[in-house]
């Protein structure tokens, strides 16, 4: 199924009946207990299940989904996503964006310096941070097959692998504009952050 939403995962069973523990990725919450069906799975195979009963307990949420009925089903579906798809999903706001509808933008600065793309974002409290990766040219990709048999050169690529990764805050003050039928985001930030 296309355009599925991520909003939870299940992170481990809970007792032999076939419940199941969600940790979810919603501003609220509780916010997933809104829809009475959910998808579980990952990539393009997801199974629909009905939300036969649900419950906050401490920092996550006890589910019984209709279809795993013991704890061998429970476990089986141990970190397995939990998604709804987008359609289901109220519209956002003015100036407000699913994250999943802002993975895979262009982010450039106002003095026109492509950063890369997103390909996270994150909470953390004070406000929501998008993680940029730059796209490798195709000469860093033929450089790195290159050094690939030299051990060394292979241990200091890993190491290196995400030192260009960029943190920048959601904001107001930084996020200029966001175009999503262009997928491109506009930053005020400067290269050197």
């Amino acid at each position: 199924m296309s355009d599925m939403v991520v909003m939870g995962r299940i992170v481990a069973p809970y007792g032999v009946l076939g419940w199941v523990k969600v940790v979810p990725a919603t501003e609220q919450f509780d916010g997933l207990l809104d829809y009475k069906n959910w998808w579980v799975g990952k990539g393009d195979h997801w199974i629909e299940h009905k939300v036969s009963k649900a419950k906050v307990h401490n920092d996550v949420l006890l589910v019984k989904l209709a279809g795993i009925d013991d704890r061998d089903l429970a476990f089986a579906a141990k970190g397995k996503q939990i998604s709804v798809p987008k359609e289901a999903l109220p519209e956002a706001g003015e100036g407000e964006y699913y994250w999943s509808d802002l993975i895979g933008l262009e982010v450039t600065n106002q003095q026109d310096i492509v950063f890369g793309k997103i390909i996270d974002v994150f909470d953390t409290g004070a406000n929501d941070v998008i993680v940029v990766r730059p796209e490798k040219s195709k000469e860093a990709v033929a450089v790195e097959s290159d050094v690939q048999d030299d051990a060394k050169a292979d241990k200091k690529a890993k190491k290196n692998k995400h030192e260009d990764e960029r943190l920048i805050p959601f904001v107001d003050d930084v996020i200029v504009d966001v175009d999503l039928a262009k997928k491109t985001m506009l930053v005020d930030w400067d290269e050197t952050y």
